[in-house]
Parts: structure tokens; C-alpha cells; sequence
């Protein structure tokens, strides 16, 4: 899904916008250097050098900023890599369209593994979210079994069922706008959808996620053994 933090947000009593897009340091990360090549690449006449070089030392910069002030480097690692593929992709095949294509195929993964995990009964938002649930390991006491405790209540499965489905109904939605104009090789139109429906089209989903599954984050109570007479 979108991290620990965006987990957490959907797990909580509260929501906390800024915990869901990772504080406004993670946002800028995980913006800026998608906006910089989209704009660099427009304002210099569709040169792309230019811009995969401002896209690369964005994140770099970010990354060397953190281990300088020795700040947690997960999510501005996680950055620099899908950005470095992004920009190896289109310096290899000289197609600025190209930029993007490793996060339509990691939608189209998330997707295929969203839908597949709804279908066949084990909607992965239940599974993600079993781990931090009082009996899941996440939690003091908790374990790996506690963490597949919600499936025996129909509930919670309904509920985490119809999570799941939001978040391939996101995957989907970006597919169905930004494929169409990777084919078209429209990379400002592209770049600027994928801007919008990334940070927050994502905060979004999190922020229904967490309406839906409220109120859920009690401990499952164990089966009762029915009674025989002896």
C-alpha cells in the first residue's frame, strides 16, 4: 500500500493527514522530482537530458540531505529507486514517455494482486491490516496466527473486502487515464496525472480506507466451544 506511515493512518483512532502522506518532508520527496522533470522537460523545448539530469539530483539531493541530518531513509530511498529506474528507462530507449512507465507496470501489479486477493476470499487490506490488530504481531502479545483473527468475523471481512476493492478501484483509475497517454507519448499531460493522482488521489483512498475500517481495530474474540451434555 503506501508505507508504514499510510498503514498507521488507516490503522488509528484518529486520521492524521500528514501521518498519511508521510509529513510534508516525505511529501516533497515523493512530489518534487516527478515535477521537476515535467517541467524542465516543458521548458526546454522537450529536451530530454535536462530533465532526467533535475529529476535524478532531486532525489539524490534528498537522500544525502537525510544522511546528513541522520533521518530515517526508507521512504527517500524508496524514492530514489523508483526515480532512478524511471530515468535509466527513458535514457536507454530516448523516449521521455518512458519516465513513467515503471509506475504504470507497479499499478498494474498492485492491481492484479489487489483483485486477486478480494476474489479468492483474503483481501490483502486484511492481511496488512491483521498485523497491527491488538492480536496481530505489530501489537504487544500479539502473534503471526492473531493476525488472521479478523476472517472469523464476517464483518471485518466485508469491511476489508470493500477496502480492497477502493484500492484496486485507485490502481485502475490510474491506469485508465495515464495509459492512454503513455500510447500517446503525451508526457505533460502524463506527467501532470500522474502528479495528481499520486500523493493526493493516495491520501485520499487512505483517508475513505480509514472511514470504512473505523472502529475495527478491537481484538477479535475467540470462537466460543459449544457446550455438549454429557
Amino acid at each position: 500500500m503506501s508505507g508504514g506511515a499510510g498503514i498507521r493512518s488507516i490503522s488509528g483512532e484518529t486520521f492524521s493527514w500528514q501521518e498519511a502522506v508521510g509529513g510534508w518532508r516525505g511529501a516533497v520527496e515523493s512530489v518534487l522530482p516527478g515535477l521537476l522533470f515535467v517541467v524542465v522537460f516543458v521548458a526546454t523545448g522537450q529536451q530530454l537530458q535536462p530533465a532526467l539530469i533535475a529529476a535524478a539530483a532531486c532525489a539524490l539531493v534528498a537522500v544525502l540531505l537525510r544522511l546528513i541530518q541522520r533521518s530515517p531513509l526508507t521512504q527517500a530511498f524508496s524514492g530514489v529507486l523508483g526515480v532512478g529506474i524511471g530515468v535509466f528507462w527513458a535514457w536507454r530507449t530516448g523516449d521521455a514517455g518512458d519516465y513513467f512507465a515503471w509506475g504504470l507496470l507497479v499499478n498494474a501489479g498492485y492491481l492484479l494482486a489487489f483483485v486477486v486477493s478480494a476474489l479468492i476470499g483474503w483481501p490483502l487490506v486484511g492481511l496488512v491490516l491483521g498485523m497491527f490488530r491488538p492480536e496481530g504481531p505489530l501489537s504487544e502479545g500479539g502473534s503471526w496466527a492473531g493476525a488472521m483473527a479478523w476472517r472469523r468475523d464476517r464483518m471485518l471481512r466485508r469491511r476489508f473486502a470493500a477496502v480492497t476493492w477502493l484500492w484496486a478501484g485507485m490502481f485502475g483509475l490510474r491506469l485508465a487515464v495515464q495509459g492512454p497517454l503513455y500510447l500517446a507519448d503525451q508526457v505533460g499531460w502524463l506527467g501532470t496525472a500522474k502528479l495528481v493522482m499520486g500523493l493526493p488521489l493516495t491520501a485520499l483512498v487512505l483517508w475513505l480506507s480509514w472511514i470504512l475500517v473505523r472502529g475495527t481495530t478491537a481484538a477479535t474474540p475467540a470462537p466460543v466451544p459449544s457446550r455438549q451434555d454429557p
